[in-house]
């Protein structure tokens, strides 16, 4: 009989990778759980992650942390929890909570040139004062539906679909490439 292997989406994709000072890496995010609260139902839930976690559904554009798990603005009255599994019960009746562990590759860009590298991938706008750490936007990174989240002032987390990551790789690890090659060109 056939032994099926959980494999985590960046296997085999060559990762981790530095190339001009930037680093990317594909860390384990947890546990993704998705919440999002039924009508009216904002400030229990907000209540019931505050007791379970420690802090409530971050609002657009927002992240919040603590108890070992953090959590990012995922859309229109979502969240997506990261790093710890909410007990079940937690949000019975109050909110719709989907496991979406398996259907997101997580990748980390590290290094002084990471806002270049993802300038070149995405239309946000990177600058200090407009995507300061602790922000998150969903958006595009070339052609494929992401997320994009600034923890600290040079390292930013990109989720995409699981499927996408073989592509998210190439696109990343090439956009590296050319703003390593044009830096070494002005120096």
């Amino acid at each position: 009989m056939a032994r099926l292997l959980p494999l985590p989406p960046a296997e085999g994709l060559g990762l981790p990778v530095e190339i001009g000072g930037v680093r990317l890496t594909a860390p384990d995010p947890g546990p993704l759980t998705l919440v999002a609260p039924f009508r009216g139902q904002d400030s229990a839930v907000a209540a019931a992650l505050r007791c379970a976690l420690g802090f409530d559904l971050p609002g657009p554009v927002e992240t919040r942390t603590g108890a070992g798990a953090r959590a990012i603005w995922f859309g229109w009255r979502q969240g997506l929890v990261m790093g710890a599994a909410l007990a079940p019960g937690v949000l019975d009746g109050i909110a719709a909570v989907t496991d979406q562990s398996d259907g997101w590759a997580a990748f980390r860009l590290d290094g002084s040139g990471t806002d270049r590298v993802l300038a070149r991938l995405t239309p946000l706008d990177l600058r200090p004062h407009a995507f300061p750490p602790g922000r998150t936007a969903r958006t595009l990174i070339g052609h494929m539906a992401a997320s994009v989240t600034r923890w600290a002032p040079d390292s930013c987390d990109i989720l995409v679909f699981r499927s996408m990551a073989g592509t998210a790789v190439h696109d990343l690890t090439t956009a590296m490439a050319r703003v390593a090659a044009r830096t070494a060109t002005r120096g």
